[in-house]
């Protein structure tokens, strides 16, 4: 088993510490703008992953959902908020199953 070098370990920079140098602190308007499309990219990734694998076309599913095929593209790239009920459209519509999570039970 190797062992880890506490020493060295202090020293390496956090992603926390890079977020917060680059987008400031959790609760700031700039660090609330990145966490928002971040979340906006990830899920996009995810959807687009997934089409891929069913083989549909972004005007394919967009046609499945009754949008635009130019909306799924932002999505996918995340440069648009969706609404919820969007958002349950396409991962129904992509095979994706939700399950909430409900903290502090």
């Amino acid at each position: 088993m190797i062992k880890l070098d506490k020493s060295k370990l202090g020293k390496l920079n956090r992603i926390n510490d890079k977020l917060d140098s680059k987008y400031g602190k959790k609760g700031t308007p700039q660090r609330d703008e990145f966490d928002s499309k971040s979340v906006s990219w990830y899920y996009g990734e995810i959807f687009r992953d997934r089409r891929k694998t069913l083989k549909l076309t972004q005007k394919e599913l967009a046609d499945k959902v009754g949008k635009e095929r130019s909306y799924i593209g932002r999505i996918e790239k995340g440069s648009t908020d969706m609404q919820l009920s969007s958002f349950i459209s396409i991962a129904r519509a992509l095979g994706l199953d939700l399950t909430l999570n409900i903290q502090g039970e």
